[in-house]
């Protein structure tokens, strides 16, 4: 059941970053799910080899390198998904910036179950 919560609250994180970040269009909340989820499977698969192979330049960079790859990745599913657009870069740049805050009021209203 957790998971499933997961997946909508990560839904509702991209649809409302869709809605916040100029430059990023997402038609229907059913199409952030589905993005969220593409950008989640391609962030563990595909990014992860990344992150394995660009680790000392990560490390260097201090975590800079993974913010990059996840941005790559959300340009990756803009490519691949008709529904989901965003205008280059920057908006992904930014649309990863906010997702990521919305998680983690996300995480903090909700809180960790044990």
């Amino acid at each position: 059941m957790r998971f499933i919560i997961e997946i909508l609250l990560m839904g509702l994180a991209f649809f409302i970053g869709a809605r916040i970040v100029p430059g990023v269009h997402v038609d229907s909340y059913a199409t952030s799910i589905i993005a969220a989820v593409l950008v989640a499977l391609a962030n563990s698969t595909i990014g992860f080899i990344l992150r394995l192979l660009t680790f000392p330049v990560n490390f260097l960079t201090l975590g800079l390198v993974s913010f990059i790859i996840t941005v790559l990745m959300i340009l990756l599913v803009d490519n691949m998904m008709t529904s989901f657009n965003t205008s280059g870069f920057i908006a992904a740049a930014f649309l990863a910036i906010v997702v990521a805050l919305i998680k983690a009021v996300f995480s903090a209203v909700v809180g960790e179950k044990e």
